[in-house]
């Protein structure tokens, strides 16, 4: 078994459409939603975390991208800049999954694992040493 990250990025017309059933009940695949942003009539974006074997993820996308919905695999979540990096935890604090975090010396320390790339501590990095870097 495999867990990847996807980005789903819905176009108007599939907006209502049971992708995430289909990719749990045709490809069995399990599911956890990591974010969404729906916008009834117009678009949306769900992240979410699949788990399954590497064929059934595989004709999972491709059933996506053969509708209309673009799939994007995450590579990495973020980039942090340690240059910029004034450790002054700003993120941390909008980091809901707790994958930006301040060890015992009051270092930033990412954990990749727990990312949703929601995109929250870009905006709240007052020195801009936090950016998205989130497709391969």
């Amino acid at each position: 078994m495999k867990t990847i990250k996807v980005a789903l990025f819905f176009p108007r017309e599939r907006i209502e459409d049971p992708v995430i059933y289909t990719l749990s009940k045709n490809y069995d695949l399990m599911f956890s939603i990591l974010q969404a942003e729906i916008y009834p009539g117009e678009s949306g974006r769900t992240i979410i975390a699949l788990t399954g074997t590497e064929e059934n993820i595989e004709k999972g996308l491709e059933y996506c991208r053969s509708i209309g919905v673009e799939a994007r695999i995450f590579d990495k979540s973020i980039i942090h800049n340690d240059d910029l990096c004034v450790d002054c935890g700003a993120c941390t604090a909008v980091c809901i999954p707790g994958a930006l975090y301040l060890d015992e010396k009051g270092s930033l320390k990412f954990d990749p694992e727990k990312c949703h790339a929601c995109g929250h501590c870009v905006k709240a990095c007052p020195m801009r040493a936090i950016d998205l870097n989130v497709f391969i």
